[in-house]
């Protein structure tokens, strides 16, 4: 079955594979924007573990906050070239994608700790999409594997301009056919934060696992984090999309959306009116995040808002520039969730977020483009002009 969806944009800068040095005769990972955005410090993410100095210059070793990433992990085929249609493209690129998969990538780059919970084929694209969680350092303990469905498939249209165009495989594909007992729960109680879409939300058994995975993480006192990730012609009607989306939306106590789910949500209300934007923050709210692309974010929460600038670059392909923004700013959360109370602090982390996706458009594909924490931090302190 081949569904079209128009797309949402963002920013961006070069990436980088993750970089090793040898240190004490280990291989670590660098992470040079600790936690949350202090250059005074460096931490080095061991193993899923944080080593910082303390001040008397004794290592002081603990566990890193977890990210957990529930939904969808699938293949995006994106156009070696821009501006054609998807008959004209003359070869496409494959890249592994999927919006919870992308974030769980992108924490883990930014030197953070994260898992993924989904379900893939048992083929040869779904071994390739765990290799590359495990290649990334992402806990993938809670990925299951289906004997009789595909792993799901996107081939990308790419205009000019770098914005996107879908065509969705999935008839049904694996990630709709995970089951509530198929859940790690032990790995989502163990979680800071628990991330997910409404992809998920859309065709049983998913739903119910999606409702359950959520309610677990609830109860044990996790923060949920909700990017809608609105993909219109795969739920039966626009109604339906708006209806599900909502369904969860007093649950989440963070939110990050996009103007154009603001004006779908609201019924074609002006995305960039302030009053229009709080009918959206519930009283459970923590945050509340609308990306504006190149423009940068605005930011909600009960006590402040504003809105935080976003890096000009040329965007080659804003494919998962939302899904780095996301890991951006959660990376940091994990890390200090009273970031939420301290404006400056959540501005500086709003930078960093924005850096993150602006540097993902710059390149084809999600996942190869995210960048590392330390390409980041040299993107700040040295825009690209």
């Amino acid at each position: 079955m081949a569904l079209h969806c128009a797309s949402f944009g963002f920013t961006t800068v070069p990436s980088n594979p993750p970089r090793s040095v040898n240190f004490s005769q280990s291989s670590v990972k660098t992470s040079v924007f600790p936690s949350p955005l202090s250059l005074s410090n460096i931490r080095l993410k061991v193993q899923g573990k944080t080593k910082a100095m303390t001040g008397n210059g004794t290592p002081e070793t603990k566990e890193s906050p977890l990210v957990v990433c529930f939904g969808e992990m699938l293949i995006d085929f994106v156009p070696t070239i821009s501006g054609v249609s998807l008959a004209d493209a003359p070869a496409f690129k494959k890249a592994p994608g999927g919006a919870p998969a992308n974030v769980a990538v992108g924490i883990s780059r930014l030197g953070g700790s994260s898992a993924f919970i989904g379900k893939v084929g048992e083929d040869e694209f779904g071994y390739m999409l765990a290799d590359i969680l495990k290649e990334n350092n992402v806990n993938k303990q809670g990925m299951r594997f289906d004997p009789g469905a595909r792993t799901a498939l996107a081939f990308v249209t790419l205009r000019s301009d770098g914005e996107r165009e879908f065509m969705f495989y999935r008839n049904p594909s694996a990630d709709m056919l995970l089951q509530e007992d198929e859940l790690d729960l032990d790995l989502i109680r163990k979680a800071k934060i628990f991330h997910y879409g409404s992809i998920s939300l859309i065709t049983e058994p998913c739903k119910s696992a999606h409702i359950a995975a959520t309610k677990a993480a609830k109860e044990a006192g996790v923060v949920l984090s909700y990017d809608p990730n609105l993909r219109l012609p795969l739920w039966p009607s626009a109604e339906s999309a708006r209806e599900g989306i909502l369904s969860i939306w007093d649950t989440a106590d963070i939110i990050k959306i996009s103007e154009e789910e603001i004006s779908f949500l609201t019924n074609g209300e002006d995305p960039y009116d302030d009053t229009v934007v709080r009918k959206l923050f519930h009283s459970n709210l923590k945050l509340l995040l609308v990306t504006e692309g190149a423009e940068g974010c605005r930011y909600y929460t009960k006590e402040f808002s504003g809105r935080v600038k976003g890096m000009k670059v040329d965007a080659v392909d804003t494919t998962g520039a939302g899904d780095a923004f996301v890991a951006g700013i959660l990376s940091q959360l994990a890390s200090d969730l009273s970031l939420l109370q301290k404006e400056e602090q959540l501005r500086d982390s709003l930078k960093f977020a924005n850096a993150c996706g602006a540097l993902t458009v710059t390149e084809r594909g999600a996942i190869p483009a995210l960048p590392t924490k330390e390409t980041v931090l040299n993107a700040i302190l040295k825009p690209v002009s």
